[in-house]
């Protein structure tokens, strides 16, 4: 397999705060990689390490190296560009305040594009793959802060593919959205593994079992297992704690 991103000794302070030490990880093309664990475990502070989201905290203070497609991301001064090849889904959206057409089509404008036809082709494209179009299609001018919040989930998601991402991190997607909705985003993730890589962070077991092709157990800031759903969730741990936390006897 492809290795798309390599970790390589990722340690990660806040102040004085530890939050990942020493952590090794090779994530593949195409695959979907589901990260469990307990709260405050380091999850998200790995992935905003990914599009070095992590630098707009002043305290962060970031060792080791990431490598995207064998180069190393922090090389680079100007992070724009590679925010652009890996898109981020925060847990709680909120539409931009503007229209619903201009949400989508933000990142591509702010990049330059002015040809109103590749805006409207990427705009229908990227609500269709998010699964949304057939919701919005009669009112794209709307206000999107006036969606539901299941709508304003996928709407993020919309956003995020406007930059045709080669990588897509969500954290936390499911967390204030209802059953019905987060069902559809799964299905929409599984079409999305066949373009791109998906990292996803979750704290719904069931989930990062059904979405995932291999899951990593995180647990104060390093990683106690990672395999295959096929091998993890089937009792082939290495730390009986991530089996434990799969059972939920803690978390």
């Amino acid at each position: 397999m492809i290795k798309k991103i390599q970790i390589k000794g990722l340690t990660v302070n806040y102040g004085a705060q530890d939050v990942i030490s020493n952590l090794d990880l090779d994530i593949y093309q195409n695959e979907v990689l589901a990260i469990i664990g307990p709260a405050n475990s380091g999850k998200s502070s790995l992935l905003r390490c990914l599009n070095r989201m992590v630098e707009f905290n002043p305290q962060a203070h970031v060792k080791g190296e990431i490598l995207l497609d064998n180069e190393n991301i922090y090389q680079d001064e100007d992070s724009t560009f590679l925010r652009r090849r890996i898109g981020m889904v925060s847990p709680l959206p909120v539409g931009l305040p503007m229209s619903i057409k201009d949400n989508v089509t933000y990142a591509p404008r702010m990049a330059g594009c002015k040809d109103q036809a590749e805006l409207d082709y990427i705009m229908e494209d990227c609500l269709k793959k998010a699964a949304l179009w057939d919701e919005v299609k009669d009112r794209l001018d709307g206000l999107a802060t006036k969606l539901s919040g299941g709508q304003q989930q996928r709407l993020t998601i919309a956003r995020a593919l406007s930059h045709h991402p080669e990588v897509l991190c969500l954290d936390e997607f499911s967390i204030a959205i209802d059953p019905v909705t987060t069902m559809k985003i799964e299905a929409v993730l599984s079409e999305l593994k066949k373009q791109m890589t998906i990292v996803m962070v979750t704290n719904v077991i069931s989930q990062a079992r059904r979405l995932g092709d291999r899951t990593a157990m995180m647990l104060h800031g390093k990683i106690l297992d990672l395999d295959t759903n096929e091998n993890l969730f089937n009792g082939k741990v290495k730390d009986s704690r991530t089996q434990d936390y799969i059972e939920g006897l803690f978390g």
